[in-house]
């Protein structure tokens, strides 16, 4: 019971603690819009690289856990356009159902999965981001650039990827941990660096909830929030265990894909010409939601 609380209680009450000093005390967009562009360009990142990194990826099972998360991210795509299909949504609508059915808050899932697996958590959660981000980068950029009024772009789209932190450390995490892992003085730095982008990074997911906005569109919402946080990690539950995933491995794989949506799936719907009105409310939705729906992830998992 002890992990469990020091998992959530933390995590939510960091959260909690950013909404209120967004209301009550920094009440400055732009000083949270300064924090969320340095969480994004360079904290984040750190961790990222920091814990590919460190990891020894021939003694992990890539194959596995790349089928059961891939599997699972390209079904809840499909799932996700579809359901915005059926409720009749337009494309802009619908960019924004596809974020909210397969994106994942990174910060959340990392917070949640070192308080309950430790060390491992991490580790296995820096391999599950490095195979969910880049995917799920791609199908976005794609779903937006392909439909609509606007013309498809190739370097448009390729400049996007190339450009996205988070597919960079990536990319720099796995090139460090092909060579032994980062050298001694990086190594601290990026301990230094990946060790505030969780507490940070947790005020800005509270500042940025929008509250009034949880009225907005419910039926799209409700079904959107049930794909992203039951189906999505179910299905990955069941291809995981069709491939033979390890325990620890697989229970990660499925905690972060039972993460609600990105908090920055907000900024890259209103810069890319999604629904951000409806973005900002499943944002809200599925983040108190997932206050009850990962506590009973954890517990199954458990089992």
């Amino acid at each position: 019971m002890g992990p469990w609380l020091d998992a959530f209680v933390a995590t939510f009450g960091l959260i909690g603690l950013g909404a209120l000093l967004r209301r009550r005390v920094l009440t400055d967009a732009a000083v949270w819009a300064g924090m969320e562009k340095l969480v994004f360009t360079v904290l984040l990142p750190a961790l990222l690289v920091s814990s590919i990194g460190a990891v020894k990826l021939a003694e992990l099972p890539l194959g596995g856990m790349a089928g059961a998360i891939w599997g699972a991210l390209l079904l809840g795509a499909a799932l996700s356009l579809l359901l915005a299909r059926g409720l009749g949504h337009g494309h802009a609508t619908a960019t924004s159902v596809l974020q909210g059915g397969i994106r994942f808050n990174t910060l959340l899932a990392f917070a949640v999965a070192g308080s309950v697996y430790g060390a491992a958590g991490i580790a296995f959660g820096g391999i599950a981001t490095g195979l969910i981000v880049p995917f799920v980068q791609v199908l976005i950029t794609l779903a937006f650039s392909l439909g609509g009024t606007r013309r498809a772009d190739p370097l448009r789209v390729l400049r996007q990827m190339v450009t996205n932190p988070l597919l960079l450390a990536c990319a720099a995490g796995l090139a460090l941990s092909l060579v032994g892992g980062a050298p001694p003085g990086l190594a601290g730095l990026l301990r230094s660096l990946a060790q505030g982008s969780l507490a940070i990074g947790l005020l800005c997911v509270g500042a940025a909830l929008t509250p009034g906005a949880l009225a907005a569109s419910p039926l799209t919402q409700g079904l959107t929030a049930t794909l992203k946080l039951f189906a999505v990690p179910a299905i990955t539950l069941a291809l995981g265990h069709a491939l033979g995933l390890e325990a620890q491995a697989l229970a990660v794989a499925v905690l972060f894909m039972a993460q609600p949506t990105a908090t920055t799936a907000y900024v890259q719907a209103r810069a890319m010409g999604g629904d951000a009105p409806l973005m900002a409310a499943m944002t809200t939705t599925q983040h108190l939601l997932a206050m009850v729906t990962l506590p009973l992830w954890v517990a199954l998992l458990a089992l």
